[in-house]
């Protein structure tokens, strides 16, 4: 039997589609693709991103597809479905390189985009889907894990299918859509981890509960017979407690467990489980690193969703206002699925011990979606304190516009103390054209101050402000980072005796993947070790940093090293790798 929010979903999806033209979607993931796909490869690797790329460089190598390694020591801190889609994009890229890193990234980022759209549209209408889908598509953590090695946004997009999947077959809960939503819970935890089984259930389970008013699940569980409460929840998680629910565990569960099953038996080692247990389990509930306050998610949202984080307040208002309205109960109904899809999540990655700041970002859909919808409806349907945080939030924004042009044009002359130290901003022409385009519409949004306008502009802002910095300015910025450059060099001198070269007291897996040895690089923590080393090899060359070449005791020569930029703090000059010749 279908339950009431079913029924509440099902008919306000009747008459929810219209407003908005089908072409407004496709051009939004259009745009979407361009800002996550164009000059993917102009940068170098960065931080974390050496890893996903030396995972699979060595897998490539050995040939070996189910053992991760990082310089020939086992890294399975992830599992393995991430890395595979890196090694399918080298087909398409026409080998390893960092286009074939980033593209699952960019692939999943334009998913996620026209997932939301979807999901927007089955919960209101194809204006708020768009709208969604615009504003998730120009966030600024968004479009930059886009265009990152990593498995964060394909974690988000595997979390926002999941959820979608249950909203589009909501009406039949004994279906056998649940085991389609299972495996995809499974595939998407084989990307970074047990995430993909924890949070749509977390998320579902929260609409299931308070999907009819917390007052109403207060009621139901407290009072009554034993019985009736049963039959209650019964119904509320029908689409869980039914008689498939044991079949699609056991499918996504052979799904999980067969990469891992097959990597103990090659290796006879059960590190991938281990891991999973430790970086998911014991991470969660007892962490041994990153452990953020309690509050940090509660600033990290506004930064994560720059520009559009100046809207969430009175878009979360006005939501609430409205989940609360008897008058439109199935437009309340989406409401509380959309509200169950940001406070499930925030509270979900709130309860984890362990915290930074990405972890966050599969917040990022649910905060689009609801921020979408604030900007979808008619002005006059808006409460008053929300319409006036909504000025309040643009007004916040064209300052910060304003004075983000001031400053990216100001000569470097100009500039107060630390800052003139930087190097000439690029592309100030290109730069100076998009900021008056923003300006005409910041003009024209408080010449016309609508909730609509105001919108508009912020879109205009926020896409040209991601293409200029992340299409133009960061790949011109790349003459001044030099792990590339100086692994090119190390290459160069140690050419005739790479089996001499050696770590000292560094671990970087960008810097191995740029060196593209055939074979794992010792990596040596004492000066003991290194003579033995030189002793033994006849000679040595030693990678470390500056600030550690002093401790090796023993006749070198420094014949390589990072160029040391004007505006390195004290600190950052003594981090610069340099490479140490031992006779």
């Amino acid at each position: 039997m279908r339950s009431s929010s079913a029924r509440k979903l099902d008919s306000y999806q009747a008459v929810s589609q219209t407003g908005g033209s089908s072409w407004y979607g496709v051009a939004a993931v259009a745009l979407a693709a361009a800002l996550f796909l164009l000059r993917l490869g102009a940068r170098a690797l960065w931080a974390s991103e050496g890893r996903w790329a030396e995972i699979v460089r060595e897998m490539l190598l050995s040939s070996n597809y189910f053992w991760p390694t990082i310089n020939g020591t086992v890294y399975f801190d992830k599992p393995l479905l991430s890395y595979w889609f890196i090694l399918g994009a080298t087909h398409l890229t026409g080998g390893l390189n960092e286009t074939a890193a980033r593209l699952p990234s960019a692939i999943s980022g334009v998913a996620g985009v026209v997932l939301i759209i979807m999901l927007g549209r089955r919960l209101y209408d194809r204006t708020t889907g768009v709208w969604a889908g615009i504003i998730l598509a120009t966030s600024f953590s968004y479009v930059f894990y886009s265009r990152t090695a990593s498995a964060d946004i394909e974690t988000t997009a595997g979390v926002l299918a999941a959820l979608l999947l249950f909203v589009c077959n909501r009406q039949r809960p004994n279906g056998w859509w649940v085991v389609g939503l299972w495996l995809v819970m499974a595939l998407t935890s084989l990307t970074k981890g047990l995430m993909g089984f924890a949070l749509p259930p977390f998320i579902l389970g929260l609409y299931s509960l308070l999907g009819e008013g917390a007052g109403k699940a207060y009621q139901r569980l407290a009072s009554g017979p034993a019985g009736a409460r049963w039959s209650w929840i019964r119904q509320r998680f029908d689409w869980l407690l039914n008689f498939k629910t044991p079949i699609a565990i056991i499918a996504a569960g052979t799904v999980y467990l067969a990469p891992f099953a097959i990597s103990q038996s090659r290796a006879h080692s059960d590190a991938g489980l281990y891991m999973v247990f430790r970086e998911n389990v014991v991470r969660f509930f007892a962490p041994f690193d990153h452990r953020g306050p309690v509050y940090l998610y509660l600033y990290v949202l506004f930064a994560l969703m720059v520009p559009w984080s100046a809207f969430i307040p009175a878009a979360l208002l006005q939501m609430h206002r409205q989940a609360r309205s008897a008058a439109q109960r199935a437009l309340a109904d989406a409401d509380v699925f959309a509200l169950s899809y940001f406070w499930g999540t925030l509270l979900f990655f709130t309860l984890s011990r362990s915290r930074r700041s990405y972890y966050l970002l599969p917040i990022l859909p649910a905060s689009a979606l609801v921020v979408g919808r604030l900007f979808a409806q008619r002005a006059e349907s808006l409460w008053a304190p929300a319409r006036r945080l909504v000025n309040l939030g643009y007004a916040l924004l064209s300052v910060g516009a304003i004075g983000v042009g001031i400053a990216f044009l100001m000569p470097a002359a100009m500039r107060p103390g630390w800052f003139s130290l930087l190097p000439p901003s690029p592309a100030r022409l290109i730069f100076a054209g998009g900021w008056l385009i923003v300006l005409a519409t910041i003009l024209y949004a408080w010449q016309r101050p609508t909730v609509r306008t105001m919108g508009v502009s912020t879109v205009v802002m926020a896409y040209l402000g991601m293409f200029f910095l992340f299409i133009i300015a960061m790949p011109r910025a790349e003459t001044y980072r030099h792990e590339r450059s100086f692994a090119r060099a190390v290459r160069t001198n140690v050419a005739t005796h790479p089996s001499r070269l050696a770590f000292f007291r560094i671990w970087g897996p960008g810097l191995v993947y740029y060196l593209s040895m055939e074979r794992p690089i010792p990596l040596f923590n004492t000066t003991e070790q290194v003579a033995s080393f030189a002793h033994r090899e006849g000679g040595a060359w030693v990678i470390t940093r500056a600030k550690d070449a002093q401790d090796l005791k023993m006749d070198k020569q420094i014949r390589a090293g990072e160029p040391r930029d004007p505006w390195d703090p004290p600190s950052e000059q003594g981090n610069r790798y340099v490479l140490v010749k031992i006779d």
